[in-house]
């Protein structure tokens, strides 16, 4: 295995994020870092590539239905939007001069993080092999991930869509069953992929699973949306005793859930 191709993905994806700031310089707005974080991947997956065979095309094409159905996904929902909160928050924090500090503080960053998660397409792409059981299931459960995520983003944009649902929290379809789904639906897709790597006996690539998965829990996901969302929405505290986080399951019954039945 050639490691040398992994550090050429590090510079595939630092040259696109270095793209994506010079944008954000002239927008003025660094949320599009938001929209190239799945870029990312391809980026430095096409790098990667060596003898491509099968296994490896089809790979790739859930790879690439991943990274464009999250991309667009992301563009679309903060399109004519103002700079995201959060940034605005980092840019205050890092002014003056956030522009010029804004490529190393969030685009190296981001780009280094996406470049060390690849770890399971670097097993994959750089030692192609015959296609084992294991594989199959790995495309399966990528599909699933892929798919579910998307239903949870289009039920969520769907929910927010109408002046109705103003400051009330989303609890049905998928929302129903975890209060993340699609958060979810992202962990599945790169449990997948590790899937695809094990499957030639590149067990070490389980780190970019789980280092996804504890940040969507514990750092960019699961805890920094419920942060301040109770202060906001207290109807949300109910949400939380009665749903799960993360993983989908039955609903649990709380005392606001049995009043709403008693009166129904």
């Amino acid at each position: 295995m050639n490691w040398g191709i992994y550090f050429d993905g590090l510079l595939a994806c630092l040259l696109l994020a270095t793209i994506t700031w010079i944008i954000s310089v002239v927008k003025n707005d660094v949320s599009i870092v938001d929209s190239a974080w799945s870029l990312l991947f391809v980026s430095a997956a096409l790098f990667y590539l060596t003898d491509v065979n099968q296994r490896e095309w089809l790979v790739l094409v859930l790879l690439l239905a991943w990274s464009i159905r999250l991309c667009a996904h992301i563009t679309v929902r903060s399109w004519g939007e103002e700079e995201d909160p959060r940034y605005q928050a980092i840019r205050e924090k890092y002014s003056p001069g956030f522009s010029w500090k804004s490529w190393g503080i969030i685009f190296v960053f981001q780009a280094v993080l996406a470049w060390l998660l690849t770890l399971p397409l670097f097993a994959i792409f750089s030692s192609p092999t015959e296609m084992g059981l294991l594989g199959y299931v790995a495309a399966v459960v990528i599909v699933f991930g892929i798919c579910f995520e998307a239903i949870a983003d289009w039920q969520l944009y769907q929910f927010k869509s109408k002046p109705e649902n103003k400051g009330k929290v989303m609890d049905t379809g998928l929302w129903r069953y975890s209060r993340h789904p699609n958060y979810f639906g992202e962990a599945t897709v790169w449990w997948g992929f590790f899937l695809f790597a094990l499957d030639q006996g590149a067990w070490w690539s389980i780190a970019s699973p789980i280092i996804i998965t504890f940040l969507l829990l514990r750092f960019s996901g699961v805890s920094l949306m419920e942060s301040t969302i109770t202060e906001r929405r207290p109807a949300y505290r109910d949400y939380i005793a009665s749903t799960n986080a993360f993983i989908p399951g039955p609903r649990k019954t709380t005392q606001t859930n049995r009043n709403n039945e008693e009166l129904s």
